[in-house]
């Protein structure tokens, strides 16, 4: 299991600090400050050494304490000092590679494996995924840097590989209605979705449909499991657990999250995004007992998830159950949820 440290910058402010170091008892391994990393489930703790100290290194090992270098790579020699580290018995070599970032950890990886666990300091969750894949076994770990909850959440989804949930709940229908014309926009994808899957969307941001991709055979169009007729591009779409935008705002190589019906959500990039004008149909719905609606284009191929399957929005009678994600409390500025904010969505 590849291991998941983090450190939160001094010059933080406090209130995101508290928040990392709450989220880092729940999904990391390590949280290191200064000198010592400590397990924030466990209590262990590991000394923390900045020079390659032979004598520091055998006392610490003979008192019984688990040991780790921070060392900067910027050249062989440090390179070479990483490898003498690991002859020592250090149990972690935590990696800053400065000026290049893949070669050297190729090279370490080749030269240590099997030794010292390896950690490459990292300041994003993409950072994390090079590393992890370098060589193809990829680095025993990352050290993340970060005060934004949300870089944590990414990292730690990529690191442990569970996937983060939402919660999804039955939403009863109360109304389908036809509207008339109206711009839609369909989300092409960079990832292959089964049925289940789809995008979760909405007219307010409290509350979001699961609209299931094109992954089912008719007579008359071919499957397309890659995309999303995700509905009316004024609707809110969940691109993050904590962020929305509107589907108009998507372009190619944008993030969107993708859901299943159990709640499972991952992150997939936008290969393309096409607004046309069709015939649109309005779902009104109550979930938990908050209203919440959703405007779709209205045809056979659109489906929204049930607990059991999916169904044609084209069939939709009040009284059926789809699935729905209800927000927090409060409103959004510019897709960040302010759960303190009075906001009336009609």
């Amino acid at each position: 299991m590849k291991e998941l440290w983090i450190e939160v910058p001094k010059a933080s402010p406090v209130v995101n600090r508290d928040s990392v170091l709450k989220l880092a008892g729940e999904v990391g391994d390590f949280v290191l400050e200064g000198t010592r990393a400590h397990s924030r489930s466990s209590g262990g703790d590991i000394s923390v050494l900045t020079t390659l100290d032979e004598e520091k290194i055998a006392q610490l090992k003979q008192d019984g304490r688990r040991v780790a270098l921070r060392i900067s790579v910027s050249g062989k020699e440090d390179e070479n000092a990483a490898v003498r580290a690991t002859a020592l018995s250090v149990d972690y070599v935590i990696l800053n590679c400065l000026d290049w970032r893949v070669i050297p950890i190729e090279n370490l990886i080749a030269r240590t494996r099997g030794e010292s666990k390896l950690i490459a300091e990292v300041s994003n969750a993409e950072e994390a995924r090079l590393v992890l894949e370098a060589l193809e076994l990829g680095t025993d770990g990352v050290l993340l840097k970060t005060s934004d909850p949300e870089e944590l959440t990414k990292t730690a989804a990529i690191v442990k590989k569970q996937a983060p949930q939402v919660k999804l709940s039955a939403a009863k229908v109360t109304a389908v209605k036809q509207i008339g014309t109206g711009a839609r926009v369909c989300v092409d994808t960079c990832d292959l979705m089964v049925p289940g899957d789809g995008i979760l969307v909405g007219c307010q941001s409290a509350g979001f449909f699961l609209v299931e991709a094109e992954v089912s055979e008719n007579p008359y169009v071919q499957a397309r499991p890659f995309r999303v007729n995700a509905g009316s591009l004024s609707l809110y779409t969940l691109v993050t657990l904590q962020n929305t935008r509107y589907l108009s705002e998507l372009k190619a190589g944008d993030e969107v999250l993708i859901a299943n019906r159990e709640g499972n959500v991952r992150q997939a990039n936008v290969g393309r995004v096409k607004i046309e004008l069709r015939p649109l149909i309005l779902v009104e719905a109550e979930a938990e007992g908050k209203p919440i609606k959703v405007i779709l284009q209205n045809a056979e191929t659109i489906r929204l998830v049930t607990a059991n399957g999916s169904k044609p929005v084209t069939e939709l009678r009040a009284g059926d159950e789809v699935l729905a994600h209800l927000s927090a409390k409060g409103g959004r500025h510019f897709g960040v949820a302010v759960a303190e904010e009075t906001v009336i969505e009609r």
